[in-house]
């Protein structure tokens, strides 16, 4: 039977202001998942590699099983599917691993069948397999890693996904510390009410954010990165996170803040040589921490998973 292999890269949700309507992806790291058509009805996961043996083999546990089946149960398809799934992506790491591997299995499966559904039609299948993962269908990780680019979903009663221009020299900076934090987790520390004035301000960064980006104008993307809402709770679950915002802009980032749910830190910068000493920067701090971390640095990645054989 026939049998794919595709991509789908990490991403940064929230970007600060922008909580569960905001994502962007990034070029690495990647998950990696082959997809083989069965003549045998259902999804089996075969094999997954990177993940010390602590993600489920039961498809109706993982994410890239729980999208194949719901792609091949929404086209009426008497074939199975087999997966393989490369975990590239930390878990636990504010990338969107779950999210990864949802994608590039539903960017193989699709492909298989000659594409029927467009990458927009693809996205509730993903969300159904955030659910799984983290227990809210959200798609601020699905959506960026599925459509590449900077993407706001404006709604999601009904789903309502837009992409974002962005200015073509702007770089992120991705340190994960080698610590762990669960998405449920670090929601569930979150308060379910706001204060209005709180609010007030998160609706103008989010706006600032959108306009900055469009401009382009950095001072107002530097101005607009600010969350008052979900980062002031979450900062205390990162070691040294006020310590670190600060050496970010010192160093010349535009701005910094929580990779989704965390413990990654994001930055933007202007140029590569900026975020790459940005990097490196934040990385010793957590080396007088005593933890280790890893540092990707690369653009906005404008296409999203892929197909590479």
């Amino acid at each position: 039977m026939k049998s794919i292999k595709a991509l789908a890269p990490a991403t940064v949700a929230n970007v600060s202001c922008g909580f569960d309507i905001f994502g962007f992806a990034v070029e690495s790291p990647a998950d990696e998942v082959i997809v083989t058509l069965t003549e045998k009805p259902g999804v089996i996961i075969k094999e997954i590699t990177g993940d010390d043996g602590r993600l489920p083999l039961e498809a109706t546990r993982n994410t890239s099983g729980v999208a194949v089946e719901a792609f091949l149960k929404a086209i009426g398809s008497k074939l199975g599917a087999e997966i393989v799934l490369h975990k590239k992506l930390p878990l636990g790491s504010g990338m969107g691993s779950s999210a990864a591997s949802s994608v590039a299995a539903l960017i193989a499966i699709n492909h298989l069948y000659d594409n029927p559904y467009t990458r927009e039609h693809l996205l509730p299948f993903a969300m159904e397999a955030e659910r799984i993962a983290c227990g809210s269908a959200h798609a601020d990780n699905v959506a960026p890693s599925l459509l590449g680019g900077f993407v706001l979903i404006r709604s999601y009663a009904p789903l309502d996904v837009t992409k974002i221009p962005t200015p073509p020299g702007l770089y992120c900076t991705l340190v994960h510390p080698h610590m762990e934090l669960k998405t449920e987790d670090s929601r569930r520390v979150l308060k379910s009410t706001i204060p209005m004035k709180d609010a007030i301000t998160q609706w103008g960064n989010i706006a600032g954010m959108v306009v900055g980006l469009m401009k382009p104008d950095y001072g107002l993307i530097t101005r607009s990165l600010q969350d008052v809402i979900a980062e002031p709770i979450r900062a205390v679950l990162i070691p040294g996170f006020d310590a670190i915002k600060a050496t970010a802009i010192q160093h010349g980032a535009l701005g910094s803040g929580i990779s989704g749910s965390g413990p990654t830190i994001f930055c933007l910068s202007t140029d590569l040589e900026t975020a790459e000493k940005v990097g490196e920067e934040i990385q010793r701090q957590f080396v007088n921490m005593k933890l280790k971390s890893d540092v990707f640095v690369s653009k906005i990645n404008q296409t999203g998973a892929r197909i590479v054989e």
